[in-house]
């Protein structure tokens, strides 16, 4: 039988970063993920794993699913469904390193034995090339999961339909600017049991999506004690978990956040890897925590900036600088451009990023004054050079 005590074992053998560096697949990393790295891991485990290509999106890009495992439990995953929210698609290829790794492991091939796991890693193949959240035709997919307007969004839904799965498993990432609660602690990692109509009605399915959401957490307080929050659960049925969940499906929504100083969000993959992992064997073992803890979870609140910068003297005032970095796609490579987004009195937003200015004015690189909506690669404070700009 399959023992969630002998699976948590094998997890603590590689829990650490150095252990996790043997199961990572090093041939993607940071946040510009496209078709190009799904084709590098198929190459590699073509002949393990069945990839299959399942359509295709608006401008013919190919979408595929891999397919892992036998057992009787049906999980569908799907990500990049928003093509510039990349982090949980990282985490499938780790995944996939992962079960290639530890093929010949027991515990590996009973749980496969238990589940049969269908991931689709890019849904939006044209939004990952792009680098953006809608697809070619300029529509966001997790809007249109009632219309099904899209060519990817009815790849899905069709999917969903011929497989039947027991768990769908949405996974996105998050702004910069969330926090777990009222706290000054990011939301490195979010999740939501979807709502299933307007009155949030909590039933058998969502309470079984809030007990998994739950274990993941517990598993994860070791290293993300307080930093791990939940969505609001307002009803939207044209978003995909909400059309899910109303069909009696546990979904769980995860969001992939931001790490102090981990804006390729290397270390928050390996949050999410471990979550699916650690997920996939609560689902495998029928072994979850009181659905109840939840609620514990502190409510995601938008209280972070990237950079702030207090105590500038302005025009005889003291005010703080909040810059927030725009992501930008240039030459095929993803920039984060620093913007002066709000110049005001005693912001309360929390940087991740602080600079006290001391009372002493600023001076902008290539700029004559200071306003919002210009970029701000670098300050002058006094006689010193700061750079904003990330390299």
């Amino acid at each position: 039988m399959f023992s969630f005590v002998n699976m948590e074992k094998l997890l603590e053998e590689f829990r650490t970063k150095r252990a996790y560096q043997t199961i990572k697949w090093k041939a993607a990393s940071g946040r510009y993920i496209t078709l190009a790295d799904l084709k590098k891991i198929k190459s590699k485990f073509d002949r393990f794993y069945q990839f299959e290509k399942i359509g295709e999106s608006v401008e013919e890009r190919k979408i595929y699913q891999i397919k892992i495992g036998s057992g009787p439990i049906k999980i569908l995953a799907w990500s990049q469904m928003h093509g510039n929210e990349s982090t949980t698609t990282k985490a499938i290829f780790d995944l996939i390193a992962f079960f290639n790794h530890y093929k010949d492991h027991e515990e590996i091939k009973k749980l496969l034995q238990q589940i049969t796991l269908v991931c689709v890693p890019i849904l939006n193949p044209d939004g990952a090339k792009y680098y953006t959240r809608v697809n070619a035709n300029h529509v966001d997919l997790n809007r249109d999961m009632q219309r099904l307007s899209q060519p990817e969004s009815s790849i899905l839904r069709k999917l969903s339909k011929e497989f039947q799965p027991d768990y769908c498993l949405n996974l996105h990432d998050q702004r910069t600017i969330f926090s777990a609660g009222p706290t000054n602690n990011p939301a490195v990692l979010s999740f939501l049991t979807p709502a299933r109509d307007e009155e949030r009605t909590i039933d058998e399915t969502r309470e079984e999506s809030m007990a998994l959401i739950a274990t993941m957490a517990d598993y994860l307080k070791p290293e993300l004690e307080n930093k791990i929050g939940r969505y609001d659960d307002g009803f939207n049925i044209n978003c995909a978990g909400d059309t899910f969940q109303s069909e009696g499906i546990p979904t769980i929504l995860f969001e992939a956040g931001h790490f102090p100083g981990d804006y390729q969000r290397e270390e928050t993959r390996r949050y999410i890897f471990l979550a699916l992992i650690s997920g996939l064997a609560a689902i495998a073992n029928d072994n979850t925590v009181d659905f109840h803890k939840y609620f514990d979870l502190p409510e995601n609140q938008k209280l972070f900036r990237d950079v702030i910068i207090r105590n500038v003297d302005f025009e005889g005032s003291l005010v703080d600088v909040v810059i927030q970095f725009k992501e930008t796609l240039k030459n095929g490579k993803l920039r984060f451009v620093p913007i002066i987004e709000k110049i005001g009195q005693s912001i309360q937003q929390i940087g991740h990023r602080e600079i006290d200015a001391q009372n002493e004015k600023i001076r902008i690189a290539g700029e004559e004054l200071l306003i919002e909506n210009v970029v701000v690669n670098k300050i002058f404070l006094k006689s010193t050079e700061i750079p904003i700009k990330m390299e």
